[in-house]
């Protein structure tokens, strides 16, 4: 099945909008072959700001109305205390704030920009997802990420070559309460790495304050020239850090 024939079955839909290349190419599908497309963006404590930028300049360039909701996804104690499947949980959370603002809007099809190169086996969101009712027109269509970034480029899309980005909770080790004060350390050495031209890395954090600079090896003869300026950056915020060039990128 093809995109435009997905939305020729389905000609309204509210498109979970993430800020990543995926749901923008999504969305531009949407934009292109549907009847009614609304944009939703769920802004919280595990995402960055410059994801809500990126998915409100994708919005603007492509004409689509973009509703940005705030979820307080810390105020469930089943997602704070961070088991293996709190994902299954905040998706629970965010897409029903979602769910209800389509509603609103009078659209009862949520769609999200899950690919078919993601493996579906039983992850705990894409599970939430399922349970649902959320459709996934990329991977129903087959569409790889491969895929999805060269039709995000023939779009002319800006994200069409953002690197993927996992939300902030991931960053914190299974079974450790997740608090505001770890994400917000998280996202500044982040930050910083991102100001200084590094890519498709992840700080990690251990038990109390340290934590683990994940750099692929392509970027490590860069990464080992700046140390210095890394370590005395980011231990603002990690302390001890440690750098892990094993990474693929």
């Amino acid at each position: 099945m093809e995109l435009k024939t997905y939305f020729a079955d389905h000609p309204a839909v509210a498109v979970a909008l993430s800020g990543g290349v995926d749901s923008a190419c999504l969305l531009w599908a949407a934009k292109t072959y549907a009847r009614t497309v609304r944009a939703y963006c769920v802004q919280s404590a595990f995402q960055p700001e410059f994801e809500i930028e990126d998915a409100k300049v994708v919005a603007e360039k492509l004409g689509v109305p973009l509703t940005v909701l705030t979820a307080d996804v810390l105020a469930d104690p089943a997602v704070v205390s961070n088991p293996a499947d709190r994902c299954y949980f905040c998706k629970k959370n965010i897409f029903s704030l979602l769910f209800r603002a389509a509603f609103a809007d009078g659209l009862t099809l949520v769609v999200d920009g899950t690919n078919a190169s993601d493996d579906a086996g039983d992850r705990p969101g894409m599970r939430a997802l399922r349970e649902m009712g959320v459709q996934s027109p990329l991977r129903l269509c087959g569409l790889t990420k491969q895929d999805v970034r060269k039709l995000a480029r023939k779009a002319d899309l800006p994200v069409w070559d953002k690197p993927s980005y996992a939300c902030l909770a991931t960053r914190i080790p299974t079974g450790t309460p997740i608090a505001v004060k770890d994400l917000k350390r998280v996202e500044r050495a982040e930050r910083e790495l991102f100001r200084l031209g590094f890519s498709d890395f992840r700080v990690r954090l251990y038990p109390r304050d340290g934590g683990c600079v994940q750099i692929p090896s392509a970027q490590r003869a860069r990464a080992e020239e700046l140390e210095p300026v890394l370590r005395e950056m980011i231990g603002h915020w990690l302390n001890p850090v440690t750098f892990d060039f094993t990474a693929r990128g």
